[in-house]
């Protein structure tokens, strides 16, 4: 594997990589980096964390040197490469990763994305930046304002294309790409290669060199993969007892919906793990809040819906969880590349339930391996230590493992939990007296108030029935 020193990168990017600890390039970085220093056009496929940021933006830098200036004017600091990506937490984490590769130099950099107010914006790019990182969507509402000018544009970069492609960025693509000059070096990076993609690259870039340091669609071998069968109720149970089994710390949890997110951020918040969620309707700030308290070790799981599924870089990750089965095949290797980034292992687990099985023969179909379902053992998670039997009392122990000791082994092996078949409830002593016909009214010996009754009153016929008394519970003045 190529070193970083036997680039030749001007001193101030070297300074600044060795600051950062860059010593060995990866696959994508060795293959793309000479190629975009000789400044032809690149199609690169490569799994989700490994580097690509740097593939394109240390070369990019390295011929930009050129142009770097001191001078205050805006017109001396016109907008050179263009960055496009297709989420807000990605634009800004590769514009930060920009600007510590160029800190040692003078070439400016910033970062617009929706989601924040312009102004801020505007003010940075009214001051002149040579690189500029953006969604497309806020960029062309900066171009509509005459807020960044792009007919000085040598290189441009569009990263995790296939995903701009899913969102639908397709018609804002090609808007910007109209405004840009015919004559510039064009990148292209995806981790996925679709037949949209293809036609992409074919329309607007010339002669590129096709880099593919994997075969398109891949999963990362240093993940280790497992797709569980479970219930749509015993989902979330499942997954404590994967972190359980497993000891893990952190995780991302992914879902397919925003509600979805929502409602399980909650339930695991009541079953006392430090749980953020982050999908499309919480504001920018609570989502970079998100992703920060992730980052600092303050959250332990990060529910999330796709829109953290691409490129985001977070370090020593353990586990992905798919709480819900991707609809779209391509973002389950997009999703578990969360995972086992630069080298490291990682865990990836796919709650797979009963409606699945099409969407789990579409993953087969795309990283070319056959899913074989496991089963979740469930630890026994009754109730332990004093247990309240219902009658106002407290037990030492749950008198059902009592009962369950006392009985027979049952022969029913195929109960839930592989317990055997439950055993019976306690006996109650009123069920187990002998039949005692009913008393009839008229039969039933008289009650010692009427008996008193009946011998202060004067005598009457016996061809005269008297009615029964009963007792009354206010006193009347009427007569009876």
């Amino acid at each position: 594997m190529s070193s970083f020193s036997n680039l030749q990168l001007a001193p101030s990017l070297a300074r600044a990589v060795a600051e950062m600890g860059y010593e060995s390039m990866t696959p994508i970085q060795a293959q793309a980096i000479p190629v975009v220093l000789a400044g032809q056009d690149v199609m690169g496929a490569a799994q989700t964390g490994t580097g690509k940021t740097a593939a394109f933006s240390l070369p990019l830098l390295q011929r930009m040197l050129r142009h770097e200036n001191s001078s205050t004017s805006p017109a001396r600091h016109p907008v050179r490469a263009l960055v496009l990506l297709p989420t807000r937490e990605l634009a800004d984490q590769v514009a930060q990763q920009i600007k510590l590769y160029a800190k040692y130099t003078q070439l400016r950099s910033t970062v617009v994305f929706g989601g924040m107010d312009m102004k801020p914006q505007t003010l940075e790019l009214k001051k002149g930046v040579e690189v500029l990182v953006a969604t497309p969507g806020r960029l062309l509402d900066h171009i509509e304002a005459k807020n960044a000018v792009l007919n000085q544009v040598e290189y441009v970069v569009l990263d995790e294309a296939d995903r701009m492609l899913d969102i639908g960025f397709l018609p804002d693509l090609q808007r910007i790409l109209s405004y840009l000059p015919k004559q510039r070096t064009t990148l292209l990076f995806s981790a996925t290669f679709s037949p949209e993609i293809k036609r992409l690259a074919g329309s607007y870039l010339q002669d590129p060199v096709t880099i593919e340091v994997a075969r398109p669609n891949e999963t990362a071998s240093t993940v280790a993969q497992h797709f569980y069968s479970v219930s749509d109720d015993d989902k979330r149970r499942a997954l404590r007892q994967v972190l359980n089994q497993n000891g893990l710390k952190q995780a991302f949890v992914f879902v397919n919906s925003k509600l979805g997110c929502a409602r399980l951020a909650r339930s695991l918040e009541r079953d006392g793990l430090k749980t953020a969620a982050l999908h499309g309707d919480k504001s920018q700030d609570e989502r970079l809040k998100a992703l920060d308290a992730f980052k600092r070790g303050e959250v332990d799981l990060l529910v999330c819906t796709d829109v953290a599924a691409r490129g985001l870089d977070i370090k020593d990750v353990p586990a992905v969880f798919n709480f819900d089965v991707p609809f779209n095949a391509e973002d389950y290797v997009h999703r578990i590349g969360r995972t086992g980034r630069a080298g490291a292992s990682g865990l990836a687990a796919t709650f797979v339930s009963g409606s699945d099985q099409r969407l789990i023969s579409d993953i087969e179909k795309l990283i070319k391996k056959k899913i074989e379902l496991e089963a979740v053992e469930f630890e026994d998670d009754r109730p332990r230590g004093r247990f309240n039997s219902g009658r106002r009392a407290w037990a030492e122990e749950d008198p059902r493992d009592a009962m369950e000791s006392s009985s027979p082994p049952s022969r029913d092996t195929g109960s839930r939990g592989g317990r055997g078949r439950p055993a019976a409830p306690p006996a109650d002593p009123f069920f187990n007296k002998p039949y005692e016909p009913t008393v009839r009214a008229e039969d039933a010996p008289a009650a010692s108030w009427e008996a008193a009754q009946a011998k202060s009153s004067r005598s009457v016929s016996s061809n005269i029935k008297t009615k029964r008394k009963v007792p009354a519970l206010f006193k009347s003045d009427e007569p009876v």
